[in-house]
C-alpha cells in the first residue's frame, strides 16, 4: 500500500511537523514520484492551509481536507454546531482517489488515537478499519512513556498496522532531557514497537529544507516498507 498514516498520542504531539518533514523528504529525494497529502477532517484553520503553502501538491482544498468544520473542536461537537453530519464515505472516496493518482500518500490524523471522529468512532477505530501502515508520534515530555504504552495498547486492540514510533520535541530539548523523558530503549521494551528516531525542535516549521534533513535522520523508510 502506498499510504502512511501519521497519528499521535494526543493533540499537541507534533503530527504536523512529522508529516511535513516526511513530505519534504519525499519531494527532495523522490522528485519524479508524485506525493499526496491528506488531513481527512479539520476543525478550524491549520494544517490544510500549511500544506497548501509549503507544497505544490496539485490538489484542491477538498482533496486535502474532505471534511472541514469552522470551530476548533472535536469533530462531533464542531459538526453539531453547524447542524452537519460527518460523512466518512466522502473521506474514504477521496483517499481511494489519491491512492490511485499518487505514488505516495501521507495522511495526518486529527488529535490522538483516542480522539473522537464521530459519536461512535475514534481515530483508532478508523485507522484499524482502513488498515493503513501507521506511525505514532510521541512528544518529549514528562508522562510520554505512559502515553506511548497506552496508545500502543489501543492500537493493538483496534488492530492498527503500527509500524513505528517517532519521538518529537515540541520545544527545545537537550539530548539529556530527551533521554530522561522519552528513552527509546524503555519505550521499545514496553511497547515492542521500534522507535524510528527523534525529531528535534524546528524553530521554523515552514523551513522545508531543514524538515527534509530532519526526516533523513529517521529510520522511517525501513519500517514503512517492512
Amino acid at each position: 500500500m502506498n499510504t502512511l498514516l501519521i497519528t499521535g498520542t494526543d493533540t499537541e504531539a507534533g503530527k504536523t511537523v512529522v508529516t511535513t518533514a516526511l513530505a519534504a523528504y519525499w519531494q527532495k529525494y523522490y522528485p519524479q514520484r508524485s506525493l499526496g497529502i491528506m488531513k481527512p477532517i479539520q476543525s478550524g484553520v491549520g494544517d490544510k492551509e500549511l500544506y497548501q503553502t509549503l507544497f505544490n501538491l496539485e490538489q484542491s482544498p477538498e482533496e486535502i481536507t474532505p471534511l472541514y468544520f469552522q470551530a476548533p473542536l472535536a469533530p462531533p461537537i464542531a459538526a453539531a454546531k453547524e447542524n452537519r453530519l460527518i460523512d466518512l464515505a466522502i473521506v474514504w472516496q477521496t483517499l481511494l482517489k489519491l491512492q490511485k493518482q499518487r505514488d505516495f500518500v501521507l495522511v495526518e490524523s486529527l488529535g490522538g488515537l483516542g480522539s473522537p471522529i464521530t459519536n461512535e468512532l475514534t481515530v483508532a477505530d478508523l485507522a484499524g478499519e482502513w488498515r493503513l501502515p501507521t506511525f505514532l508520534v510521541v512528544p518529549v515530555r514528562l508522562g510520554s512513556i505512559a502515553q506511548a504504552v497506552a496508545n500502543v495498547a489501543l492500537a493493538r486492540q483496534t488492530k492498527i498496522n503500527l509500524r513505528g514510533i517517532i519521538v518529537n520535541c515540541t520545544q527545545p530539548r537537550t539530548e539529556a532531557e530527551i533521554a530522561d523523558l522519552t528513552p527509546p530503549e524503555l519505550i521499545q521494551s514496553f511497547t515492542n514497537i521500534p522507535v524510528l528516531g527523534c525529531v528535534p525542535y524546528v524553530e521554523n516549521p515552514q523551513d522545508v529544507e531543514k524538515l527534509a534533513e530532519v526526516a533523513a535522520t529517521l529510520d522511517w523508510e525501513i519500517y514503512y516498507h517492512s
